[in-house]
């Protein structure tokens, strides 16, 4: 005999039905995971799984494509550095600051930069990205994570270990593996993802090298160095010279015995391991910056200078090396941080420049040289990164710089009698030897006063940049042309007077 107290069946209906109509009314995508069932939590920081924090369900891992996600169910993330659980794109993008109507605007703050806008997204690269090593990933472990459930890891992904680095700027270690099987890296990653001691995974990014050389027999000094008279470096140099404030600049190979730098590169740090001949990218950049023989850098007082490394034969490097080099600028008190080179987005390496710029580290990047209809390029779009295009000597802008509004201000970058190699010259041009003479006179400004945070070294080069107009607008060349002599000004107190504002447009 059934009961009256049983509900009929037609209730049950009709109540299971208003459940599901509720769900999907506040914006549930999946029923199972609004009352509580199997979303995700943890991210770039460790995660847990399951109802309220208890143990892992264990579900068949979802299918990915080539940056994919495919059946991954959604909902239930939760917490400050969670993933979006499968929720359209999940890769990586970083909004840099927008270039607005004062300076001032334009400073970033600790949140912004602390979470790049992109909490919640995985390392799974987007399916059209390929600048990453083709069989490597890079991945970090939760805390509780032992030798052996590592080992376990690996062989279940069939992964060898090639490299393990500590990064005590983010508190974590860093494994660098080869994927042993045939699986592409996007596939490995996402699977990773999936495994409760794993805190992130991601690709090994490839990063290039911005500028363009040639060899040059052009020695005429400052006659050929329009740079120095467009910064009007020589005014600067009364007030400040940059003596005593380490640029770490990650890179290619610096001829450190070279006679323009001679006392100057005070210590060598090689990412890569093996002997690296000098190359032409690296030793010229620590010319533009610290050269005082026959050429003159920005700041020539002093340089830490490391090699970033490059691949036999290309002016490359990848996402671990750029780790290594920021964490030994960190650990060797670098002031300022020198990164002419860009590409993509990259998980960790955000991670690395938000807890570098919060030491008080100077972050300066090259905008990139991909021209008028490229993305954003990395670090330079980060917002702890002050982001430098390039101009030629007529202040007109670098054809083939990246555009857009994550561009801070703009530097000489055209045609820049440089260093090389073996006592040599070139001429140079691209956002790279840009990037350069802008940490040079973040360094003049730090001699002058050491107690500048990040953000007033951005705030006194932008405010004393001179407008490009419309050919150069904010979106373009952010706040226009840098000036050494005018920042130093800025940085003391004194007006910038019509005879200064003069000097400068000269």
């Amino acid at each position: 005999m059934r009961s009256d107290s049983m509900m009929p069946r037609p209730v049950v209906g009709l109540t299971l039905c208003g459940l599901l109509l509720i769900a999907s009314c506040i914006g549930v995508s999946n029923p199972v995971a609004a009352m509580g069932g199997f979303g995700r939590m943890g991210g770039f920081g460790g995660r847990a799984i399951g109802f309220g924090g208890g143990p892992r369900q264990h579900m068949t891992a979802p299918r990915r494509g080539a940056g994919r996600v495919v059946g991954r169910p959604s909902g239930g993330r939760t917490g400050n550095t969670g993933r979006d659980g499968g929720r359209g794109s999940r890769h990586y993008p970083i909004a840099g600051p927008g270039i607005g109507g004062s300076p001032d605007s334009d400073i970033p703050d600790q949140q912004s930069i602390r979470s790049g806008g992109n909490s919640g997204r995985s390392g799974v690269p987007p399916r059209a990205e390929r600048r990453f090593v083709p069989d490597e990933v890079v991945t970090a472990f939760a805390s509780n994570a032992t030798p052996q459930s590592i080992n376990q890891i690996a062989r279940r992904y069939n992964l060898i270990r090639l490299e393990a680095q500590s990064l005590p700027l983010i508190g974590t270690t860093l494994y660098r593996w080869r994927v042993g099987s045939r699986r592409s890296v996007a596939d490995v990653v996402g699977a990773l993802e999936d495994e409760r001691i794993v805190a992130s995974a991601q690709p090994n990014y490839i990063f290039t090298l911005q500028d363009a050389t040639t060899i040059s027999s052009d020695t005429r000094g400052e006659a050929a160095q329009y740079v120095l008279r467009k910064l009007q470096i020589a005014q600067a140099h009364q007030v400040a010279t940059g003596k005593a404030v380490l640029i770490a600049v990650i890179d290619s190979e610096i001829d450190a015995k070279n006679s323009n730098l001679d006392g100057t590169v005070t210590k060598n740090f090689d990412a890569l391991g093996g002997e690296e001949r000098p190359h032409q990218h690296g030793t010229a950049m620590a010319g533009a910056i610290a050269a005082h023989g026959r050429l003159l850098g920005i700041a020539p007082g002093a340089l830490a200078a490391r090699a970033f490394g490059d691949t036999p034969g290309e002016a490359k490097g990848t996402s671990f090396a750029i780790y290594k080099g920021l964490q030994w600028a960190a650990d060797n008190a670098a002031r300022i941080v020198n990164m002419s080179f860009a590409g993509p987005a990259d998980p960790v390496l955000h991670r690395l420049l938000a807890a570098a710029y919060e030491k008080d580290m100077v972050l300066i990047a090259a905008a990139g040289n991909a021209g008028l209809n490229s993305g954003p390029l990395y670090p330079a779009a980060d917002p702890a990164v002050i982001a430098v295009t390039a101009t030629d000597s007529n202040d007109g802008l670098l054809k083939m710089a990246n555009r857009g509004p994550y561009i801070a201000v703009a530097a000489p970058g055209v045609e820049i009698l440089a260093l090389a190699p073996g006592d040599s010259y070139q001429i140079t041009t691209g956002t790279s030897v840009a990037a350069a003479h802008v940490s040079g006179i973040a360094a003049l400004l730090l001699e002058r006063q050491p107690s500048l945070k990040p953000g007033d070294v951005r705030r006194i080069i932008m405010t004393s940049a001179k407008p490009l107009g419309p050919s150069g607008g904010r979106t373009d060349a952010g706040a226009g042309l840098v000036n050494a002599y005018r920042a130093a000004m800025l940085l003391n107190g004194k007006p910038l007077g019509k005879d200064n504002d003069e000097q400068a447009k000269q």
